[in-house]
Parts: structure tokens; sequence; C-alpha cells
């Protein structure tokens, strides 16, 4: 058992994820709570983060997705509160949640990505058609659970597209649409000891993975390890852990990829500095696949918890 005094498990909060934070805090609670941890949960959204030292708690495991957890906000927080945390800290987690941001980093780094426009208007969209091509990706530039997200395919959809992502951000990304298999590598750790996890392929019904898909159906298969010849498989892996290393992630984080069909050529998506912790979510599952349960995952995250600027547990 980690000694690490009382816990408290931030879930829910304000985000347009809150439905997913709480499964996913209310699953880490139970995991912790059965191997004697003394734990609780904390709703940011309906208490005052500094109640966190009237608890005398002594670490935090974020569980919180999106806006106000997972974009260095709550890190903030908690670095000034002097509570060690779980996952990457305030910078990191504030350039993972922006999208385009963490692509430029890439590029910065020679990590394949595929080409993106901004858009701000219906027009820049179409513009981003225009030199991007079709089909087009379409999302806001932060956030999460495929949320606001449209696979464009003509023209005519560059209203409803913008319209969707734009109640989300007001900046959306346009990018160029890979056409493949979609691929998601986990990652434990940190700097020279961080390691990936199994790559894991996701089949969504009609390539869709939506929401829905993600959460509240058993439609989805997800195939852990994918089914990738050895020389893919370690070299998307090799790209997952350079892309989590150059945004400056720490602890744990998972890493979205497409695999090209026409020449198996890795791009990066995006990076994910608070992943799911639900019953579909797919850290758990790349951990059991080496042998880490959920329990004993969610022992390993919380003993990791640390304040980033100097302080430690």
């Amino acid at each position: 058992m980690v000694e690490a005094g009382r816990v408290a498990v931030l879930l829910g909060g304000r985000s347009a994820e809150r439905e997913i934070s709480l499964l996913s805090g209310q699953g880490v609670l139970a995991a912790l709570r059965s191997r004697g941890v003394d734990a609780m949960a904390f709703d940011p959204a309906e208490r005052p983060l500094d109640d966190l030292t009237r608890e005398r708690v002594q670490r935090v495991f974020i569980a919180l997705h999106g806006r106000h957890g997972e974009d260095g906000t709550v890190q903030g927080a908690l670095e000034l509160l002097g509570i060690p945390y779980t996952g990457s800290g305030v910078m990191a987690s504030a350039i993972g949640i922006d999208k385009c941001t963490t692509k430029r980093i890439w590029m910065s780094h020679g990590l394949p990505t595929p080409a993106f426009r901004i858009a701000r208007t219906e027009a820049g969209v179409r513009e981003a058609a225009q030199a991007l091509g079709l089909p087009m990706a379409v999302k806001p530039a932060r956030e999460g659970s495929s949320l606001g997200f449209t696979r464009m395919t003509d023209p005519a959809q560059a209203t409803q597209a913008f319209e969707l992502a734009s109640r989300h951000d007001g900046e959306v990304l346009c990018e160029q649409f890979i056409i493949g298999r979609e691929l998601t590598v986990a990652i434990l750790g940190q700097g020279e000891s961080a390691q990936a996890l199994p790559v894991i392929e996701i089949v969504a019904p009609a390539g869709n993975y939506d929401y829905t898909n993600k959460y509240f159906t058993d439609d989805t298969r997800y195939d852990c390890p994918a089914a990738l010849p050895e020389a893919v498989t370690r070299r998307v892996g090799e790209v997952a852990l350079q892309a989590f290393k150059a945004v400056g992630c720490e602890g744990w984080g998972r890493v979205d990829i497409m695999l090209r069909e026409s020449d198996a050529q890795p791009f990066l998506l995006e990076v994910n500095t608070s992943p799911g912790m639900t019953s579909h979510s797919l850290v758990p599952m790349a951990a059991r696949a080496v042998g880490l349960s959920y329990e004993d995952l969610c022992l390993h995250l919380l003993a990791g918890a640390t304040l980033k600027t100097g302080g430690s547990a």
C-alpha cells in the first residue's frame, strides 16, 4: 500500500467532460479504498480548492478531464497550496490541452503530425478545406472526448462543422484527415524512465469514434496489443514517447495516433495528460496487457504524485 496519508480524488469539475470525470473519479476512488488508502472524493465544482488544506489532504489524484482540470489551472492551484498531485505539471498540461500549440511543438521537434489550419469563422473552415483538401477533421482546439468533432467530406458541411466546434472553443482546428488505422499509446513515467505500454488499435463502428462510442456503447472494438508488424509497433511506440517528452509530460498520459494506410507512417493527433479511467478507458486496458491491474495502476500513479516546482511527496 502507498503510504500517502489523506488523499483527495479530484473528479467532476466544470468542463464539458464532467460526466466522464465523475465515472473516472469514482473508479479511482473505489480502487484506492480497496487497497487501504484513506481516500475521499472532491469535486471542485462544489467546493473551493482551499478546502483541501482544511481536510488535511496530503496528496491529490487528478481524475478531472478537459478545462479547469487538465489545462494547468488546477495544477497551478495545487502548486500554490503545496499539495503533490498526479500527472503533468502546469506547463505541459496547458500545452497538452491546446492541440494547435501541441502540434507546433511536435513540428519543431521534427515529429509527424497532420497539416493544419486554425479557423475562427465559417469562411476560415472553407479556406482550410481548399488548402488541406478533403476529407478534413474539424474540431475545437481545446477540448477532449471527441466533443465538437466533424469529419468533413463535402464543402457544404463547413457551416455545421464550424458551428459544432465553435460551441466549445473560439479557435477551431482544421486538420488534414489521415486515412488509416486509429491507434493510441499509453505512457507511464517521465523523462528517461517513461515507458510506452502496448499499442491499442481502436476499431469503431463506421470509423466513428465519437463521444457515445467512446464511453457508452460496446460496439467499438479495442485490439490490445494491436495486430501490427513488429517494426511498425516499435516505431509507433517510439514516436509516442518522443511526443510525450516533447510536450514535457510527466507521470502518465496517452498519445493518439493515426497510422496512414498507404505506407504505415504514424501521424500524431494529440496528447492526453489526464486520460479517462472509466470501464471503457484505454490506459487501464493497456496496463492490464502488461499485468498491471486497475487497482495497481491507481496505486502506481498515486505513488508518483509530486509538486513540479521542486517539492515532493
